[in-house]
């Protein structure tokens, strides 16, 4: 094995091209929090998929931080490596360090990353854990990203224990292309807690409204989807009126209802109620309701127009369903619409 230091460099060309004989098991490996001056080691399982045998000729770092030991002999195809990482832990808060492996002449390196956090004292999440998702055990299972904009990037948190006897990888298995998890450590001892930073990125989310999906906690990588992993994700997507002129607040809609809380009254027997809402634009320019859906079952609408010019009326039929409302404890409906005083518009429905 060969040690390699670069006090300065500037590396790595295009990352998005790699060694294509290389690949590892983790090329990105989290180590969470790390104490101020006491590095961190950590080692990177790599594969020579080829059937042919490979020599590393170069490793380069992107800092002088880490150091890096690599085989020097020749890997065969098809072998196993390992390719081991120390980063000195130096500067205080969060670090992400590439590593560039250059084999058999290329000019363009495999990459590999390393990240975590610098601390003065390691702390471990001291709240409850009330639900388990396969071996693990979650502060929660649900998450809402709730009036959210386009270019919006937030972040939600989940807290993980492992109450098993051995290591763990979590890995959130059926992700979307809109949703970014990065799970620190990678590697979670027994009796340990780490986390899991979902990022919803509303740039990849086609329609405004509601978005809802399901993703899975896996304890290791290749485990199994099932439904005792399952984390709920929804996030609400309205449009950005922030940038608008006080001139063209003023030509603006505007959308006045009858009321936000239907009541219906008692079912008496009924299969169904039934009962209007009146939507007025009140504004100076068209109404566009864009976007109206029932967030809960048991519901049945009917709106005779989505577009309404200044002064113009809609009709909003709302009919509730007695059997299909017995386990729906608060039915509603979201319209989403181009009034900036009012983008998102909850409907709530009631019944006795």
């Amino acid at each position: 094995m060969k040690t390699l230091i670069f006090t300065t460099l500037a590396l790595l060309l295009p990352l998005t091209a790699s060694a294509q004989k290389i690949e590892a098991k983790s090329k990105v490996i989290n180590v969470g929090q790390v104490m101020f001056r006491q590095p961190v080691t950590v080692d990177y399982v790599l594969h020579n998929r080829s059937t042919h045998s490979l020599l590393i000729d170069k490793v380069r770092t992107s800092c002088g931080c880490t150091t890096v030991d690599y085989p020097l002999t020749t890997i065969r195809g098809d072998e196993f490596f390992t390719v081991r990482a120390v980063y000195d832990a130096k500067q205080m808060g969060h670090f992400e360090k590439q590593i560039g492996i250059y084999a058999d002449g290329s000019s363009e390196p495999y990459v590999l990353t390393l990240k975590g956090v610098v601390v003065e004292e390691v702390t471990d999440f001291v709240g409850d854990y009330p639900y388990q998702l396969g071996d693990l055990l979650v502060d929660q299972n649900s998450i809402e990203f709730d009036d959210v904009n386009r270019g919006d990037r937030p972040m939600a948190k989940i807290h993980i224990l492992n109450n098993t006897d051995k290591p763990v990888q979590p890995v959130i298995m059926h992700l979307p292309n809109y949703l970014l998890a990065d799970i620190s450590p990678s590697e979670i001892r027994a009796g340990r807690s780490g986390e899991v930073i979902l990022t919803l990125d509303t740039r990849q989310i086609r329609d405004f409204g509601l978005t809802q999906t399901k993703v899975y906690l896996g304890s290791r990588p290749g485990d199994k989807v099932a439904t005792n992993k399952e984390i709920n994700i929804s996030a609400l997507l309205l449009p950005n009126f922030s940038d608008l002129t006080d001139a063209q607040l003023a030509l603006a809609p505007r959308m006045q209802l009858s009321t936000t809380t239907l009541n219906l009254g008692p079912f008496d027997g009924k299969k169904k109620l039934k009962g209007e809402i009146d939507i007025q634009n009140t504004g100076k320019s068209t109404l566009d309701i864009s976007h109206i859906e029932m967030l809960t079952t048991g519901i049945q609408m009917s709106l005779n127009t989505t577009q309404l010019e200044p002064g113009e009326y809609a009709k909003l039929k709302i009919t509730a369903v007695g059997k299909d409302l017995r386990l729906v404890q608060n039915p509603r409906i979201l319209m989403i619409t181009n009034d900036p005083n009012q983008p998102k518009v909850i409907i709530n429905i009631k019944t006795e």
